[in-house]
């Protein structure tokens, strides 16, 4: 087995980190979609830097893999965004020696979210590390504030996985190829999300529910608040996958603390995870739910089904501004209830 195995649909940026690894720089900036396999890439890279091979079986590599070897140093956002203390931690992990090796790896996670103070300060260090020190950078994209430091390193594209590559490796861990074939459609090439869609049997159901909301709509506020109701209902209710592996990652890590104690386990660094990825879990099913939405309208439009045509256009403009704002964590509620209220009916 390879320590690459957990990288799905990104052969080229896999042959670019393997080619590196023969003479590594300083500092890679990995920059791709969520769930795109950039992180796991990113171990297999430290890995591979670490043991000089890619197999994975041995001690070193099963630890980097599970985000647990003490020379690979993972840094995870503790708040919206990667604050100015963070930034100076990093400084000082990244100028200490390593702890076993010749090697550490500094790999840092959705650098997009750095602050600017942030980066100013790290910029100096990511330039130019102890010689022993190889940062990893994991980013969703490059916002305008961090083009100096990622001129600073050498930079490796993640695409969506494409659907045919979802569907491989979800039949392959044992889903069944109809419900694979769902999970990789609605997951818009984000194997995360795939595999949490894939142990929802009301997937179906809920893109059929999106989808009528055109139909339902009638221009009162009580229809449309009832929509909202329910669509917000089956929202909450598609967590329950994402929750039960939460708790079977907790259950793992409890056992750990009973034998070993709970000093450096990272169970607030799971907990704050947990939190983000339900965070973001919403804001996918209501990201999927819009679009199904506004494909209705769009159907209708190319059908030829609505003679309505500018209104129905201005309504999936307006379904497209709502999808936008998800991202800055409106109140979930008024935002659906003020758009659905002003949709058209079909």
């Amino acid at each position: 087995m390879s320590v690459w195995d957990a990288v799905v649909g990104q052969e080229a940026a896999v042959d670019r980190l393997r080619a590196a690894a023969e003479s590594p720089v300083h500092a890679y900036l990995l920059v791709g979609p969520a769930g795109s396999t950039k992180r796991e890439a990113a171990r297999a890279f430290a890995s591979r830097l670490l043991t000089g091979t890619d197999d994975d079986a041995s001690r070193d590599a099963g630890l980097v893999m599970r985000g647990e070897h003490p020379d690979v140093h993972e840094v995870t956002r503790t708040g919206p965004s990667i604050s100015f203390d963070q930034a100076r931690e990093i400084v000082r992990q990244a100028a200490l020696a390593p702890a076993e090796g010749e090697r550490k790896i500094m790999l840092l996670d959705e650098f997009h979210l750095l602050r600017p103070e942030g980066a100013a300060l790290l910029l100096k260090t990511i330039e130019e590390p102890p010689a022993s020190t190889i940062f990893l950078i994991l980013a969703d994209f490059v916002p305008h504030e961090l083009i100096t430091i990622s001129s600073r390193c050498a930079r490796i594209d993640f695409g969506v996985v494409p659907d045919a590559a979802i569907v491989d490796r979800l039949t392959a861990e044992g889903v069944a190829p109809d419900a694979a074939a769902l999970a990789a459609r609605a997951a818009a090439g984000n194997i995360d999300r795939a595999r949490v869609l894939a142990n929802d049997p009301a997937l179906a159901a809920r893109r059929e529910l999106f989808a009528g909301v055109v139909h339902r709509i009638d221009g009162t506020g009580s229809t449309a608040l009832a929509i909202v109701d329910e669509l917000l209902a089956a929202i909450e209710a598609a967590a329950a996958p994402l929750a039960e592996r939460h708790a079977d990652e907790v259950a793992v890590l409890d056992e750990r603390i009973a034998q070993y104690g709970e000093r450096g386990s990272g169970k607030k660094a799971l907990d704050e995870r947990h939190k983000r990825e339900l965070r973001r879990h919403r804001t996918d099913e209501l990201l999927a739910g819009l679009t199904v939405v506004a494909g209705e309208y769009r159907d209708a439009l190319v059908e030829g089904h609505t003679a309505r045509r500018d209104e129905v256009a201005d309504a999936v403009r307006r379904i497209h501004r709502a999808m936008e704002s998800l991202e800055r964590n409106p109140n979930e509620t008024l935002l659906l209830q003020s758009l659905v209220w002003s949709l058209p009916s079909l």
